[in-house]
């Protein structure tokens, strides 16, 4: 869910889409950015999950003071942050903030997976697939896991969450 304006917005989203699957609830709803009214955002999916119409909720891209303020103000906890996570963008201090309330981070391979972080892997491509299932059978050597973590260019180079023009871009895109 993106383009909740409100509470009520937000809530008829989550039905809209639940109408549209085909559904009467669905596993997990994802506030997608913290960007325009987001607290009114997330009350609305609150209020779907307190009426069973979502069985988790959930946000993605809260940086860790956001989701601290979020996770301070809210009835329900997310369960799960979803955010980009990998040796070039390593988050230490996101990943200790979700931890400290109990959030998951959702992001993807064996790295991450040493690290203690729960991964959904993405492929189109079935060879992909395959390598995605085959990171259980190696463990990465210390040395190894710090020369990847020394990557880490401490910001995104897909988006850019503090760009006036992004957050514009963002706050127009309607997608119910």
């Amino acid at each position: 869910m993106q383009d909740a304006k409100s509470e009520e917005t937000a809530y008829e989203a989550v039905k809209s889409s639940l109408a549209k699957l085909d559904m009467s609830y669905i596993d997990l709803i994802l506030l997608h950015q913290p960007m325009g009214d987001y607290f009114a955002a997330y009350r609305g999916i609150e209020k779907a999950y307190k009426e069973g119409l979502a069985k988790a909720v959930g946000v993605a891209n809260f940086y860790p003071a956001i989701l601290a303020n979020l996770c301070e103000n809210v009835d329900v906890i997310p369960a799960v942050n979803q955010v980009e996570l990998h040796p070039f963008f390593v988050q230490a201090k996101a990943l200790e903030n979700m931890k400290t309330y109990g959030v998951a981070p959702q992001v993807a391979l064996k790295w991450n997976v040493q690290r203690g972080v729960s991964i959904i892997p993405k492929s189109v491509h079935v060879e992909r697939m395959g390598q995605n299932i085959d990171i259980w059978d190696f463990t990465l050597t210390d040395d190894e896991m710090t020369k990847i973590a020394a990557k880490d260019l401490g910001h995104s180079e897909i988006v850019n969450h503090d760009a006036p023009a992004f957050v514009k871009m963002l706050c127009g895109r309607n997608i119910h």
